[in-house]
């Protein structure tokens, strides 16, 4: 049995265990028969019965409270194994989306934002599941059945107990919304604090070679100072709400033992229903008081855990969120590219595209590339050669026109199957945090060692101690100067025995003349026999090339 909770409006909704949930509110009710057992056994001692009469009503209050330890322990697993069910569903919810979303959206979240997210953010969940579901069912029911069990007994005290209920929601709700807005803030705080520290990892050879690092301390300690603030605000209101709640509850326990007390007394002769209270019944009511305030107690004990739970599936939500789509990346069943033994011809055909919110880029372009033929891509910055290339690889999708490559249109269906043939390098290859191994096999099946080494020979990285297969990388390539990241890229390329369509952005751009020069002679002996394109700004390069194809700044209309 699954039950969702209700989020705010425009969050997603997320199933927890009903069952759970459920038992975990009769364990609660057991408190009334316990309460019961225990006022008759003080009845029965103030009727001078003397030890034995408490023995029977002891070991029913024995057996209730095991029971009552059981139940809630079997609940709690349950909804703890669904809330974990549930944070799993969610978390690969909002990867796949962000998988489906193209690696050159400029909308997409930083890295460390959505890992601070995904993995750190999204835990708050957890709480929120497991506590706040069941004591909202409490909160709703047992106050309920208290109210009526006391009201049976003495309608004053009943109402008493309905008279300062109603407060504390009505100053709970009021404090809730403000520390969900607190709550969210200090996430955003967070994931911000997150993306600033991992970019800044990233750069630290460059804020070394600026003499910015004590720049950057003193904006990593104004960061964290705003995040000690926001979680201190964070805090007051936790502690806001539970005075508020213990104020309530207080004032409405002592009013209900007051007028039992002078009722006992023979000074109140009101809100019974028509003979006086014995000892028992007395004492049964102030046992019951208490715990009608309990559900609220708890419920105001996990409203921090609510609001930081539906922060955190806001920001999951916002993770979530449509952005450029990468195509193919949701085809439910991509088709395969007819096999073929040679390299791949390229053809372009009325292709319009334009970037999200940007200006036209090509419109009406045509372009053809023949079987095994090096083409490179010349323009200023800003012309289009990354968005070509990105076209290309399927990275983004046109607006119009056809791509197809060794005659098989590039479509939702076949984007993915197409891509298996291409071999992509970008103007900043990303090495990530991993042994130099991993970062040249990216995970692909069927590459071992030896082709590793293989690929480390030909990029020239074989003498390069902090290169060597089994040494560990940082993230962002800390351990390796540009030249010989460009030339990892390399490797990946070559490792990649299936590639026949090369895509190159600017790959010797920013390297000195011999390195530059040493990657254009690998990249020109890696691309013998396949089709090749490459961005660039080289004219060595691109003199080297079978064929220059330049691109200006106005939207191109048709390149032979």
């Amino acid at each position: 049995m699954k039950s969702p909770v209700p989020p705010t409006t425009g969050l997603r909704s997320i199933d927890t265990d009903g069952v759970g949930n459920l038992v975990q509110g009769v364990a609660a009710l057991f408190w009334l028969p316990q309460a019961a057992l225990l006022a008759w056994a003080v009845q029965r001692l103030g009727d001078g019965e003397g030890f034995p009469a408490v023995v029977v009503p002891a070991a029913g209050i024995l057996l209730l409270g095991l029971l009552r330890a059981a139940c809630e322990a079997w609940g709690a697993r349950r909804v703890y194994a669904a809330a974990r069910r549930g944070l799993s569903a969610v978390r690969t919810d909002v990867a796949a989306a962000l998988a489906a979303r193209s690696p050159i959206d400029r909308a997409r979240p930083a890295s460390g934002l959505a890992a601070s997210v995904i993995a750190e953010q999204a835990e708050a969940m957890v709480p929120y599941l497991v506590r706040y579901g069941p004591a909202r069912w409490r909160a709703m029911v047992v106050p309920v059945v208290i109210v009526i069990a006391v009201a049976s007994q003495s309608w004053i005290a009943a109402l008493i107990l309905l008279i300062a209920a109603p407060l504390i929601p009505v100053f709970m709700a009021i404090v809730g919304w403000r520390a969900q807005a607190a709550s969210e803030a200090q996430m955003v705080e967070v994931g911000g604090m997150n993306a600033f520290l991992l970019d800044r990892l990233r750069g630290l050879a460059t804020l070394r070679a600026l003499d910015a690092v004590d720049a950057t301390g003193k904006r990593i300690g104004e960061a964290a100072e705003s995040l000690r603030v926001r979680t201190m605000a964070v805090l007051r209101i936790a502690f806001l709400s539970s005075a508020v709640l213990e104020l309530f509850s207080a004032l409405g326990v002592a009013m209900v033992a007051a007028y039992v007390g002078f009722h006992l007394l023979g000074i109140f002769e009101f809100g019974i229903w028509g003979r006086r209270l014995t000892l028992g019944e007395g004492m049964f009511v102030l046992l019951l008081a208490p715990a009608f305030f309990e559900p609220l107690r708890e419920l105001s004990a996990v409203w921090h855990d609510r609001a930081a739970g539906e922060a955190a599936l806001r920001s999951l939500d916002e993770l979530s969120a449509e952005g450029v789509p990468l195509p193919g990346a949701t085809a439910s069943a991509p088709s395969q590219p007819r096999a073929v033994d040679a390299a791949p011809s390229l053809r372009i055909r009325d292709l319009h595209y334009a970037q999200p919110g940007g200006d036209v880029l090509f419109e009406s372009y045509d372009l053809r590339v023949a079987a095994g033929e090096h083409v490179a891509l010349m323009g200023p910055s800003g012309s289009g050669k990354t968005a070509l290339l990105s076209l290309i690889a399927g990275l983004v999708q046109p607006q119009n026109g056809e791509i197809a490559i060794g005659g098989t249109p590039l479509t939702d269906r076949t984007a993915a199957a197409l891509r298996t043939r291409i071999a992509w390098m970008g103007q900043k290859p990303h090495v990530f945090a991993g042994s130099v191994h991993a970062n040249v096999a990216l995970g692909r099946a069927g590459v071992d060692a030896r082709d590793v080494d293989a690929a480390m020979q030909f990029a020239v990285l074989q003498d390069v101690a902090q290169a060597h297969p089994g040494m560990s990388l940082g993230e962002g390539g800390s351990g390796l100067s540009g030249g010989e990241a460009v030339r990892l890229a390399l490797a990946r390329v070559a490792v990649h025995a299936r590639a026949d369509l090369l895509l190159v952005d600017e790959p010797t751009a920013h390297l000195d003349t011999r390195t530059a020069e040493r990657v254009a002679d690998a990249l020109i002996e890696l691309a013998r026999g396949k089709t090749l394109i490459a961005a660039t700004h080289d004219p060595i390069l691109a003199a080297r090339m079978h064929r220059t194809i330049r691109l200006d700044a106005a939207p191109r209309q048709e390149a032979a």
